[in-house]
């Protein structure tokens, strides 16, 4: 890596701890109390609770930001930046121009949930009457599980199931 491509990565990061800093505190307060709910329609309480929550992410992930280009600011210093810390092998420059936090190669990076690996929950989720799932559970027939659970009663009313 040339000087000047360090020194372009350096900026970025820079320029990136400063927009991260500069981002404007939400000083707002969710208060829940049973008296200041009372009034307020669920849909406004489930509101108020989503932003909170969105808040609380963005406050952390911001922080982990923040935290991974301080030390790639200080392995630029120290003259490590740009080589694996685990394996000490060069990584692409192409790699770090796209995440300048980077601090290992592509082979030693955190490995994170990708299109090839699903959710476990999507084998039953994209179940079928035709093809239950691809558990097998000998207990349950597909085809006539929802006879099964009609039996307990269904939302048909009589003039639905063709009853006068």
């Amino acid at each position: 890596m040339t000087d000047q491509q360090l020194q372009t990565l350096k900026k970025a990061l820079q320029d990136e701890r400063k927009k991260i800093e500069e981002r404007p505190e939400n000083d707002e307060i969710f208060e829940s109390t049973e008296l200041s709910n009372y009034d307020n329609h669920p849909a406004d309480q489930a509101t108020d609770m989503t932003d909170s929550s969105t808040e609380l992410a963005l406050d952390k992930f911001h922080e982990v930001q923040l935290d991974n280009i301080e030390k790639a600011l200080k392995a630029i210093d120290d003259g490590t930046y740009g080589y694996c810390i685990v394996c000490g092998e060069e990584i692409p420059y192409e790699r770090l121009e796209a995440i300048p936090t980077a601090l290992t190669c592509i082979k030693h990076s955190e490995r994170k949930m990708g299109t090839q690996e699903r959710p476990i929950e999507e084998e039953i989720l994209n179940a079928t009457t035709s093809d239950p799932s691809n558990l097998k559970d000998y207990r349950i027939d597909g085809e006539d599980s929802f006879l099964v659970v009609e039996e307990y009663g269904s939302s048909d009313t009589p003039s639905d199931v063709g009853y006068d």
